[in-house]
Formats: C-alpha cells, sequence, structure tokens
C-alpha cells in the first residue's frame, strides 16, 4: 500500500525517498522495493512487515495489542491498531515469542479515541498508548516499513542493520511529543521476569530485559540513543521497567531513535550501534539495507513472460526469496561474542554464529537453496550446530535465541551436516560433526531414542508421535550413513583402521536408516506396540498423537532418504501410484481438520512441511507429467501476492524456498542426495548468479501459463535421461533448458 496523505508529512516522507534513491546503485533494478513483506501477514502465514537486513538480528516491525493464533507475529492484517514498534519479531511460526524493547511515539495528554476492540473483533485494548492506522497510510518494502498513526498525527519510518534498529519520526507541533520505553510489555508466551533503564545522558539510555516465554532464559540488553535532547519525569517504579521520553516540536519536525542490541551486554549494544548506525542519517541506514537486499535478491533473476502478469510475479518470487533470507539470524556482537546454550559467554572464532533454525520445517528446501546461493552462511550456520553441541551436549533441534526448545521432532541439523559434507561446503570439521551427529542421535532417554535402538522402532504405548519419530529418525540415520561414506573417501589409503571405522559407521546406520519399515502393515505405515503388534483400530484418515501435526496419509511418503524401499514395501511402482493418486484426490467424510492441515488438495497438505516433496515423486515411478500437473497447481494456487498470501504458517523460509526452487523448475526430494528432482518451471526464464562468478541459466521453450507440461529437458544441449540434475551441475555453471508443452500424452 502506498502513503496518499498529502500534507506536509507526505511531503517529507517524498523528499526523503526521492534523496535516498539519489544514492541508490544506477543501472540495476531496486529488487528490495518490489518486495511485498505484508505476504503472510493475514490468514495463516504469520509474517510480519517490519524492516530487516538479509540473516538480521533485528526485526523492528509494528504490533497490534491483541495476542493469539493470528498475531504470533505481533501482526495482523485486519487489525486498525498499533500500539508499539518492538525490536525483534519470530515470524512464520506457531510460537509466539519476543516483542522485546517496545516503543511507541505519542502525545502526551490527547485523549484518546475511545476503541474497545480492533477491527479484527478480538483482543481488548489495553495498552497505555495506541493509535488507529488504515493500510492506506502504510507501505513497506524490504529494508523498510511506514505507517502513520492517525490518532496522533505522527509518521514512523523503520530500518535496520544486523544488530541495531532505527526510527524515523516525524512529528506535529506539539509541547509534549513523547516516546514510550516499555520493557514490561509481553504479549502471547513472551513475560518479562527483569528489566531496568538507565538514563545515561539527555540522548542515551541503556537497560536490559530478561524474558521467559518459548526460550525459558533469554536475555537481551540494548542501547537506545536520541537525535534530539529529551527530558523526562517519568520513569515507572517498576524497576524502571517504562519510561516516558518528552519533546518540544515543530510542525513536521523529525525526530531519529536508534537501537542496539546485544545478548552479551548493554556495552556490547552501545559499541554495535556505534559501529553499526554511527550516526542519525536515516536515508543512508536505508539505502544500506536496501542494497544488502538487492546483493541478496539479485542472486536469482527471473524474466516472465508478456503473456502473465508481470509485476505480480516478480513481487511473489522476490518476496519468497526475501522470506528465505530472514531466518535464522546471526546471534552474536560486532566482536563475534554471544551467549550460549549453557548460559555463558562465548567467542565464535572463524565462523558468524547463528540462532533460530525451524529445521524440521528448514532441512527440507531453505537449506538446500542456501547451499546454491550461500554456501558460507552454510559453513557458518554448521559451524554454529556444532558450537551448540560443543556448549550443551547435543546438536540443536529448533534452537532459538541460543536455547534449545525441543520443539518439533528429529534431529535435522545432520540433515543440513550430511548436505554440506556431501556437496563439499569448506570449513567445517565433518570429523567433529560425525562426532556430534553419534552423540546426539544416541541419548537413550531423549524422546524415545532408547526404544527405536531396542525394538527398532518406537512403541506407540511407550511414547508419543511414536510412528513420526521412527521414520524421521531413520532419515537422520541415513544422513550419519552418508557423512561415514563421504569421510571414508577422504582418508589416506594407507590409513585402514580409520578407512574401517567410517565404513563401519557407515553400514550400521545405514540398516538403522531401514527401521521404519518395521511399522509397515497392510500398505500403510502404523502405529506398532511393544508387543509387536499393530495398534487396533487404525485409521489413515485421523489425526491422532502417534504422528506429528499429520495423518497417516501424509507421513507414508515421509521416508525421503529411501523412496525406492518404499516403493517396493508397497507392492511396487503401479502400488506406489495409486497410493499417490487417491493422495491428491480422496476426501473424507469428516472433514473437521486441525489448524495445522491447510492447503489442501486430497489429503496432500501443502501447509505444513511434511508434504512438500510429494508432488515429484511421481518422478520415482515413470510419470513426471503428474508432478508438473500437480506443482503447477500448488505454484498457482497456494501462493499470492497478498496479505493472505501463504496457504499456512511461512515457517522460517521453508514455504517461501518450496516456491523459490520449484518455480526455478526443480526441488530436492532427498537432501543430502545432492539431486534436485524436475518439475516444471513457472518463468520464461531465470538466471542463478552463483558465488563463483558463473552463471546457472534456466531458459524455456514455448513458454506460457498454459503450457505447464514438460516434453523434455536439455543440459548445456543434450537431452536429459534423468528427471533429476545434480548440484554439481548447477554449481559447474551451463544451461538447463525446458522445452514445454500444452497438454501430456
Amino acid at each position: 500500500m502506498k502513503y496518499k496523505a498529502m500534507s506536509i508529512f507526505a511531503l517529507i516522507l517524498i523528499l526523503s525517498l526521492a534523496t535516498s534513491s539519489c544514492i541508490e546503485e544506477k543501472n540495476s533494478e531496486n529488487l528490495a522495493k518490489i518486495v511485498n513483506p505484508f505476504i503472510g501477514t493475514d490468514g495463516p502465514g504469520n509474517t510480519y512487515p517490519g524492516a530487516q537486513v538479509p540473516f538480521g538480528m533485528v526485526q523492528l516491525s509494528p504490533d497490534n495489542e491483541a495476542g493469539g493464533w493470528d498475531r504470533i507475529s505481533g501482526y495482523f492484517y485486519p487489525d486498525s491498531i498499533i500500539n508499539t514498534f518492538s525490536m525483534t519479531h519470530l515470524g512464520g511460526t506457531g510460537a509466539g515469542d519476543l516483542y522485546d524493547i517496545a516503543l511507541m511515539p505519542y502525545i502526551s495528554g490527547k485523549k484518546l479515541r475511545e476503541v474497545e476492540k480492533s477491527l479484527a473483533g478480538q483482543a481488548l485494548i489495553k495498552a497505555e498508548k495506541y493509535s488507529t492506522f488504515s493500510h492506506q497510510r502504510e507501505q513497506a518494502h524490504a529494508g523498510y516499513y511506514q505507517v502513520f498513526l492517525d490518532t496522533y498525527g505522527i509518521n514512523v519510518e523503520l530500518t535496520a542493520s544486523t544488530r541495531c534498529g532505527m526510527m524515523n519520526i516525524t512529528y506535529p507541533a506539539s509541547d509534549s511529543s513523547a516516546l514510550i520505553l516499555d520493557l514490561k510489555r509481553s504479549i502471547n508466551w513472551d513475560k518479562t521476569v527483569e528489566a531496568d533503564m538507565k538514563i545515561i545522558d539527555d540522548h542515551t539510555v541503556l537497560g536490559h530485559r530478561f524474558s521467559t516465554g518459548w526460550a525459558k532464559d533469554q536475555k537481551l540488553y540494548f542501547a537506545l540513543k536520541f537525535s534530539k535532547a529529551f527530558y523526562t519525569d517519568s520513569l515507572s517504579p517498576e524497576s524502571k521497567q517504562i519510561g516516558h521520553f518528552f519533546f518540544k516540536t515543530k510542525e513536521g519536525e523529525q525526530i531519529q531513535i536508534k537501537c542496539g542490541l546485544s545478548m552479551v551486554s548493554s556495552q556490547g549494544a552501545l559499541k554495535n550501534l556505534q559501529e553499526e548506525i554511527p550516526d542519525y542519517d536515516f536515508n543512508k541506514i536505508k539505502t544500506e539495507a536496501e542494497n544488502q537486499w538487492n546483493k541478496e535478491l539479485s542472486k536469482i533473476e527471473i524474466t516472465t513472460n508478456n503473456q502473465t502478469n508481470d509485476s505480480t510475479d516478480k513481487a511473489l518470487f522476490y518476496t519468497c526469496l526475501y522470506q528465505s533470507m530472514c531466518a535464522p539470524t546471526i546471534y552474536m556482537d560486532r566482536d563475534s561474542t554471544y551467549r550460549g546454550p549453557d548460559g555463558q559467554i562465548h567467542k565464535a572464532n572463524n565462523f558468524a554464529n547463528y540462532t533460530r533454525f525451524s529445521l524440521w520445517d528448514t532441512y527440507r528446501a531453505a537449506h538446500p537453496l542456501y547451499t546454491i546461493l550461500s554456501p558460507d552462511r552454510v559453513s557458518d550456520m554448521v559451524n554454529s550446530f556444532l558450537a551448540f553441541y560443543d556448549e550443551s551436549g547435543a546438536l540443536p533441534v529448533w534452537n532459538f535465541q541460543g536455547q534449545e526448545t525441543d520443539m518439533m521432532i528429529a534431529h535435522h541439523s545432520i540433515s543440513v551436516i550430511a548436505e554440506a559434507c556431501l556437496k563439499n561446503i569448506p570449513g567445517i570439521n565433518y570429523s567433529h560433526a560425525l562426532e556430534a551427529s553419534i552423540a546426539t542421535v544416541n541419548r537413550n532417554q531423549y524422546r524415545g531414542i532408547g526404544f527405536y535402538k531396542q525394538y527398532h522402532y518406537i512403541p506407540a504405548d511407550l511414547e508419543t508421535e511414536s510412528l513420526s519419530k521412527t521414520i524421521e529418525y531413520s532419515y537422520d540415520d541415513y544422513c550419519i550413513s552418508q557423512i561415514a561414506s563421504k569421510l571414508a573417501t577422504q582418508v589416506d589409503d594407507s590409513d585402514t583402521a580409520s578407512i574401517n571405522m567410517y565404513n563401519d559407521i557407515a553400514e550400521h546406520y545405514l540398516n538403522r536408516s531401514h527401521y521404519y519399515r518395521n511399522l509397515y502393515n497392510q500398505g500403510w505405515l502404523a502405529p506398532r506396540l511393544s508387543n509387536g503388534l499393530f495398534k487396533e483400530n487404525f485409521n489413515p484418515d485421523a489425526y491422532t498423537k502417534d504422528i506429528t501435526e499429520s495423518n497417516a496419509w501424509q507421513y507414508f511418503f515421509a521416508a525421503q532418504h529411501d523412496i525406492p524401499g518404499l516403493i517396493d514395501l508397497i507392492g511396487g511402482k503401479q502400488a506406489f501410484t495409486k497410493r499417490l493418486d487417491a493422495m491428491f484426490t480422496y476426501k473424507p467424510k469428516d472433514t473437521k481438520l486441525p489448524i495445522f492441515s491447510t492447503g489442501m488438495i486430497g489429503q496432500y497438505v501443502h501447509g505444513n512441511e511434511p508434504d512438500h516433496h510429494v508432488a515429484y515423486l511421481y518422478n520415482y515411478v515413470g510419470e513426471p507429467d503428474k508432478t508438473q500437473k500437480y506443482i503447477h497447481e500448488i505454484v498457482d494456487k497456494m501462493y499470492k501476492d497478498e496479505p493472505n498470501g501463504h496457504c499456512g504458517n511461512e515457517d522460517c523460509g521453508q514455504m517461501s524456498s518450496w516456491y523459490v526452487l520449484s518455480t526455478l523448475g526443480f526441488y530436492p526430494v532427498n537432501p543430502v542426495s545432492c539431486r534436485y528432482d524436475l518439475g516444471t518451471p513457472n518463468f520464461e526464464k531465470a538466471t542463478i548468479n552463483l558465488p563463483s562468478g558463473k552463471k546457472f541459466i534456466i531458459k524455456t521453450k514455448n513458454f506460457s501459463k498454459d503450457n505447464p507440461y514438460v516434453e523434455k529437458v536439455l543440459l548445456n544441449g543434450t537431452e536429459l535421461k534423468t528427471p533429476y540434475i545434480t548440484h554439481n551441475q548447477i554449481v559447474r555453471g551451463g544451461e538447463l533448458k525446458f522445452v514445454m508443452k500444452k497438454m501430456t500424452n
């Protein structure tokens, strides 16, 4: 939405945008301004629209007062109330945490319009200060957000650097212009445990906020600086958790507020601020944020066809690419220090430390995408896993703010490690990674691992989510076997002891990777009891405690590392094809579904991650036209350039990464295989600008939205005989050409 109010505030905003455009890089498309951060802020997407740089520690974004599922990220598009702008947000998940260091400009003494409920018709407005707003006076793109606060006549602009946020606030003429800093405020799962602020001078405030929520022991320090001297007579007696700062302002006067964050100390936050935003030039920081995004987004260039909606397709693609890079996030100060899961201060030596790993989701497509576009970040992320192991004794499951949340199941950091190993990502000690992986999957008291080792499956009468855990533990064991096999090839031929050790490890974990087969019964993977019998009254349609956020239809295909073995289990390709066909067409009589079953085609659920590879499985039974049919349908129906544009939780980049890869024409069914299964491209041409300087160009012939099927595929002029390409073929550079057709034979 564009800001339309024709006032002095509009004039100031236009001038500021014009100034920034003058110093943008010339002769290059500003992809940052194509991005629509509002995609996913309505419906189940749970994203936020605020300002952030790629993988940045700060997500400065507006918050509505009400909590709840719709406002998990702090902001819900149907609302008409803003009551704070806070420095941290978790986007696209079902976990309600963060919203740290809440700031709100206002006019002291101004009587608020009586508002009992937001337009969404939900929670009461309890905030001390809030304002109505409209989407006609709100806009956002990558690295920038702006809104006009109607209640006070105040315009707010936001931008960010890696560890700092910056506000540009345009006040009306007033002797009582103000800003509230509220460290006590909390919504959803978040709760303030301890907070304090200290006024250093009339431009500077230092402090901290310790909180509990999804991560139980969060420690955050801040340094806040004002471009104009403030005066205050109101620090709350509640341990200085709420502060009001006042100014006398002229009509249209702008005040810049900048805030640095640190998980280590307030002095660390101040140093981060001094180094990343040394002055008060808002347009400079905004342009730097845009340039960072342009650098990342330009790694893929797309060309759309004149028959398509060029602007919509581009906005959707680059927004998905943008959202794939909002997490994980940097988790260390400028001096490389960070707070580890053991509560101690550590220093990252020769790597950048990251957190916010939604691994149950992102190992499937987001991390494979990073191996193509940003292998240096992959190295840093894997080294972050290994540091987490060294400091906690296990690899992360769902690492959030440097702590283990144990959300979701299995240990898919091992998948990311194995993929990096098999793709030859440098800068990682893979022997140490193998040690960490083996230690992590052999904690007998952790979530049924002991039962898994004892029974060769997890009994449903001894552990919840037993079916899902058995399958996903099998996948992680496969990943370990692949790491060990690769290490065996890197040992000197004379070191037979090491070669034999690695080969023995590989064989042991490859055998364990088949444990999921012990759940096969009469055409299904089904819950099994400790006495060896299968659970009675099994219903594949049902959502039960035996399966994680899914039913047996969806988890039947979850052994993505062993699709040929799964085909054999069910009785061959014909039976497997029949099950796939039913997956996309069967609709049970009971239509009541859990909250995570969204974006459905038959029993296929695109709004949750376990099914994301399933449409590509037709390639394994010689029917790629059906893969192309369903990929085309998913792309067209499940993604939109609008606030309700995601069919499910965006999940820290996974939902968006699926779109990016699939619209390029390929997707990794098994990330560790280093193969990308072919689908159908959504663009006339796409160019991947590889870190090496080479280009991988994806072209089409006979491209149109009416020609979603593929007649043949050529790699560097030679027709492919396989329904996939490899990672090495991509990173070497070259040309992939899809010859399209209108209908199948």
